[in-house]
């Protein structure tokens, strides 16, 4: 495993993390052992960055990752979000809530749910407009005075919000989405503060949602219950734009695999779009999502994958910004983003 600080004076991760929300929700069924071995295996291969949410099942997904590290809490950088809440009579409800009360109570139950007495990074999980960005970071601040959290996080913020929260307190990690087709970061400002400020870029969905691995080819794929279906990216025209883009991807990977000296394993789609988005600087650490074994090597064998200039440059041409055709969430979540 290579290691990656999350800027310059940050501290040290792996250089791909695991994204261990569809092991609870939005992706259809699923199975708490299963999870809990591909966690096991991904301490094992040496991955350290572990990346929850209290909103995930909702806390469920807590309480899964808390089980699957007990009597190895060594080995895991632990990152958890707050700040979304739901609606308990509206599962499809969302509200976001910065308040400093809040902020206290809801680490008290993530360190309860997880297991722990600290939380190596808690990030604030969407911005709270009705409260100054400064309240809400000076009560997460308290929290690491208080020895409960070690370093800070904000998730789909602004760069202007960005410059605000350092000020009161060293931001440790941005997390936005960013991959291949969600090229947001390069255009609205916060890619080039986080590389300014000596702060981490952690992309979440470098996949995709799971897209840019080839192996969605109809909305069929997706179970009755996967939110994917009410995605705008997976919806009639969008999906068939969408998809001819993964195609492109396909032939490039199967030109990288050429390229290979003879006895190297093929490169897979999903290595390649993983590959790209390491390419975008050192400060940069991924977390895609699985709950299979099998897709979590393939994710970690991407860190073999080296990009020449004109691969990356073909990359480019393939998924510019804007490529990707439809909005990456439903309008009510659009309106939660950057704050």
């Amino acid at each position: 495993m290579t290691f990656r600080t999350l800027g310059p004076a940050g501290p040290s991760v792996s250089a791909l993390g695991l994204g261990c929300m569809g092991m609870s929700e939005f992706y259809g069924a699923h199975d708490d052992a299963q999870s809990v071995a591909t966690i096991h295996r991904a301490l094992d291969l040496g991955v350290t960055l572990l990346d929850t949410a209290d909103i995930y099942g909702p806390h469920t997904n807590e309480a899964l990752v808390g089980q699957a590290i007990a009597g190895r809490r060594d080995a895991v950088f632990l990152a958890t979000k707050f700040g979304i809440v739901r609606d308990p009579d509206d599962p499809t409800a969302r509200g976001v809530d910065g308040r400093p009360e809040h902020v206290r109570r809801r680490c008290e139950g993530s360190l309860k749910r997880l297991g722990v007495d600290h939380i190596d990074l808690y990030y604030l999980h969407r911005v709270d407009r009705r409260v100054p960005i400064e309240e809400t970071v000076g009560a997460m601040a308290d929290l690491v005075r208080a020895g409960k959290v070690r370093h800070l996080g904000l998730s789909e913020v602004s760069a202007q919000t960005l410059e605000r929260a350092h000020a009161v307190h060293p931001i440790a990690a941005v997390q936005s989405e960013y991959s291949l087709w969600t090229r947001d970061p390069e255009e609205d400002g916060v890619l080039d503060a986080c590389r300014r400020l000596g702060i981490g870029f952690v992309p979440y969905s470098p996949l995709g949602r799971g897209f840019l691995t080839g192996a969605i080819r109809s909305p069929d794929d997706f179970a009755a219950d996967d939110y994917r279906r009410g995605n705008p990216r997976f919806q009639g025209e969008h999906f068939a734009k969408n998809l001819a883009l993964v195609d492109k991807l396909h032939e490039l990977a199967v030109l990288k695999s050429a390229a290979r000296d003879r006895g190297a394993a093929p490169v897979t789609p999903a290595q390649l779009a993983l590959a790209w988005v390491l390419s975008r600087g050192e400060h940069v650490v991924p977390i895609p999502g699985t709950r299979r074994i099998a897709a979590l090597e393939e994710n970690v064998g991407a860190l073999d994958v080296v990009l020449a200039a004109e691969e990356l440059a073909a990359l480019d041409a393939v998924f510019p910004p804007q490529a990707a055709s439809g909005a990456r969430y439903a309008a009510a979540m659009m309106r939660s983003l950057g704050g």
